[in-house]
């Protein structure tokens, strides 16, 4: 059944308008977005069918290259390059958001921007979110990819980015795409190696997170591991 049969008051488009977007379900949302089915499905139909494909995830279906959402049924190559750039605005309004205010007072800012940048990725990045002295955010900077050991991450590129960005604090942060969030040896040693060099150009490091999927980024500060 289309949703222009359905009773009025259970239409997607309807329900967020008498009640606002957060009484929607993410299938509901994504429908409103991609506005038509395809044979013998709805929109909700076929947002259903979408986030399946990615066992129920916004943040994995986020991290899908345009080139590759085209792929989709249902998408195509202009729904798919409407989508990822809807993503990137939510990447950018988070982001956005968060400047201009203490990020030491808004962490679950920090962690869902996090999650929607690198929860999904299937390869390692570790970047910095640079701050100045009143913990204002500054910028995002990607720093190293691919696998992720102390030899791998250059403590002197670190502090060079961070004298370039003219930083105060840096929140630290990478993914492990295994979706095991747990800091392993490596990782507490190269954040004290970082910590040390950054300290000499008295740049604080505040935190360091761990991004692993969906679930609730991992913070090296609240595990006293900093």
């Amino acid at each position: 059944m289309a949703i222009s049969d359905w009773p009025e008051n259970e239409r997607p488009r309807e329900r967020l308008l008498a009640h606002g977007p957060q009484a929607l379900s993410d299938a509901e949302l994504l429908a409103i977005f991609l506005r038509v089915g395809v044979k013998g499905k709805s929109a909700v139909d076929l947002a259903r069918d979408l986030l399946t494909r990615f066992d129920g995830s916004l943040a994995r279906l986020a991290a899908v290259p345009a080139r590759e959402l085209a792929k989709l049924p249902g998408l195509g190559p202009a729904k798919a390059t409407q989508l990822a750039a809807t993503l990137e605005l939510a990447r950018r309004a988070l982001i956005e958001q968060m400047k201009g205010s203490d990020l030491l007072s808004s962490p679950g800012s920090v962690r869902d921007w996090l999650k929607l940048r690198l929860g999904s990725l299937a390869h390692e990045v570790f970047g910095a979110l640079w701050l100045d002295a009143q913990n204002r955010l500054i910028g995002w900077d990607e720093l190293f990819r691919g696998t992720l050991t102390q030899t791998s991450v250059y403590p002197r590129e670190v502090v060079k980015q961070a004298l370039t960005r003219n930083a105060a604090a840096v929140i630290l942060a990478h993914n492990h795409p295994s979706g095991l969030a747990e800091p392993s040896a490596a990782d507490e040693a190269l954040t004290r190696g970082l910590k040390e060099a950054l300290a000499l150009v008295d740049v604080r490091l505040l935190d360091h997170f761990i991004v692993a999927g969906s679930a609730l980024p991992l913070s090296f500060a609240e595990r006293g591991l900093i």
